[in-house]
């Protein structure tokens, strides 16, 4: 067994993992909007995305993502969530400037990030599927609503600084750290009807919710028209190692996290070579 956990850790590092290709067009057993056929299909409402923004005094940066959602809104069935934690800077001044586009947004105290994205969650129809955006981070290219299946995950690319994009990989690695950006990331919610984001984790709890899909092994699948910006220095940028063990013990177990902590020291030591590598170039 620890020589299958060596060799799909080493086929995940070095990238040699396929990645399966979003589903591009509806297959006969599937209806118009990617759901299997049964009988209570045709009571579907149609499937739409539904986007919810969380913030908490975010004025400066909150209105990229209302502009960038607002695009989207003209060439895909979004609708648009904001969840307000009772910011006290000029955040609702922003918000009710934007009011025409929103089609919901609540104001009140919180308790956390997590618990604003459970309320958001609440909200969505039940034919949503289902992206967070926090405020600064914009949506760039979604993928067509009847190319999704209400049975996948469906992820893309985010970007950060520069031109290149953070490599979203859903496979064994997912196992033993956060591979996934909540910026690209589509979850239909008949896949999880209740509120995900289980609020003891302040820093992983979306991360949490995507190893307990994994566990129910639910397909996850790449998108290549799907992609988002990320704020750097944004709440997605924290690392909390320690947090984010506890959460792969949680659902994996002792083994997992500790091929997690070799993981995280792994990288940890490769960035300190580029960074040396950079210096050296300089001088």
């Amino acid at each position: 067994m620890m020589a299958t956990y060596v060799r799909n850790w080493l086929l995940e590092v070095l990238g040699n993992e396929e990645t399966r290709p979003a589903r591009t067009a509806p297959t006969p057993e599937h209806d118009r909007n990617g759901f299997h056929l049964n009988a209570t299909d045709t009571a579907r409402s149609p499937a739409l995305i539904t986007i919810i923004t969380t913030v908490l005094n975010g004025e400066k940066f909150l209105e990229s993502t209302l502009l960038s959602v607002i695009a989207q809104k003209s060439r895909a069935p979004v609708k648009y969530i904001v969840v307000d934690g009772g910011s006290s800077d000029g955040t609702l001044d922003v918000i009710k400037k934007y009011a025409y586009a929103i089609d919901h947004w609540i104001s009140e105290p919180d308790q956390g990030i997590y618990d604003a994205m459970n309320k958001g969650w609440q909200l969505a129809g039940e034919n949503s599927f289902i992206l967070f955006l926090g405020a600064g981070d914009k949506i760039l290219t979604l993928p067509a609503v009847h190319h999704l299946s209400g049975d996948e995950v469906v992820f893309g690319r985010v970007f950060f600084n520069g031109k290149h994009p953070f490599v979203c990989r859903a496979g064994f690695l997912l196992r033993i750290t956060n591979t996934l950006h909540h910026q690209a990331l589509l979850v239909h919610k008949k896949l999880q009807h209740s509120p995900p984001f289980d609020t003891q984790f302040r820093t992983y709890a979306d991360f949490d919710f995507n190893q307990r899909l994994l566990k129910k092994k639910v397909t996850f699948v790449h998108s290549p028209d799907f992609s988002a910006y990320a704020l750097p220095g944004g709440f997605s940028g924290r690392f909390n190692v320690a947090e984010s063990l506890r959460v792969v013990k949680k659902n994996f177990g002792f083994i997992h996290a500790a091929f997690g902590y070799f993981y995280h020291l792994y990288s940890l030591a490769l960035k300190n070579l580029r960074w040396i590598k950079q210096q050296l170039w300089r001088n």
